[in-house]
């Protein structure tokens, strides 16, 4: 099995412009992403993905390889689909393919084997992650997707509001009744499957929710969920950046 790890990255950003290049501990951001794929068994390609000629110049000047897409893509899940089309035109194909968010500087090797090791089952098309929710905080925040699997570690749903409902039980009892897990968006797909899925459009439900994985869903393709312990810290604003620094510093010590 031929697997490639894809790192969207765009410069534009209305609540951070240029995040793949903050500097972070000495090196942007997009490095720390790149670096932290590096060595995972299994893994045989390392990219990124990105329509900024700024970024691409920043990935090439640490010897890393850069893939240039159009600048016209909706999602990440679309820039890897071309990418991965690109690759196959030069006779490269690929089995697997694992979207890596490019604004993730602590990458957890152990979360891309988990997902890799997924594909040894022939059933499983797509992959993702989830981690138990511990906090009320996580549980009501429209910003952490909640997910919900059936007994076999497939995705049943993904929602921004608390699910499941727990009835006839206050909210502020749900975590101590019920087990809740948000949503952990690294991705892996079997080739085939994301070629078809850069071809859909927008569903009812990605509509309501705005979760691009609903508009997968929706089509009747399945996604196994694999829990995870580890904590994620994507950097989305300059505040973001500072907890990231603080973060770097703390493990330093």
């Amino acid at each position: 099995m031929k697997s490639i790890a894809i790192i969207p990255a765009r410069y534009a950003s209305s609540r951070f412009p240029g995040k793949p290049l903050a500097d972070l501990g000495g090196k942007p951001v997009i490095r720390w992403v790149y670096d932290g794929l590096q060595g995972i068994d299994g893994l045989d390609c390392i990219c990124v993905a990105t329509d900024d000629e700024r970024i691409a110049t920043a990935v090439e000047l640490f010897g890393g390889k850069c893939v240039m897409t159009r600048s016209d893509h909706k999602s990440g899940t679309e820039r890897c689909g071309e990418v991965v089309e690109k690759f196959a035109a030069e006779g490269t194909v690929f089995d697997v393919v694992v979207n890596v968010q490019g604004d993730e500087p602590f990458v957890n090797k152990e979360q891309i084997k988990s997902l890799l090791a997924a594909f040894s089952n022939p059933g499983t098309e797509i992959a993702t992650l989830e981690k138990k929710i511990t906090s009320a905080e996580e549980l009501l925040s429209p910003n952490n997707v909640k997910v919900v699997t059936d007994l076999y570690g497939e995705a049943l749903y993904f929602s921004r509001t608390p699910i499941p409902y727990l009835r006839d039980c206050d909210t502020s009892q749900w975590l101590n009744r019920h087990d809740y897990y948000k949503h952990v968006g690294i991705y892996a797909y079997r080739s085939e499957v994301l070629k078809e899925l850069v071809s859909l459009d927008e569903s009812p439900l990605e509509k309501c929710e705005k979760l691009e994985q609903l508009r997968w869903m929706e089509r009747g393709r399945t996604i196994k969920v694999i829990e995870t312990s580890c904590e994620n810290i994507g950097i989305d604003t300059p505040e973001d950046l500072v907890a990231a620094q603080q973060r770097l510093q703390a493990s330093k010590k």
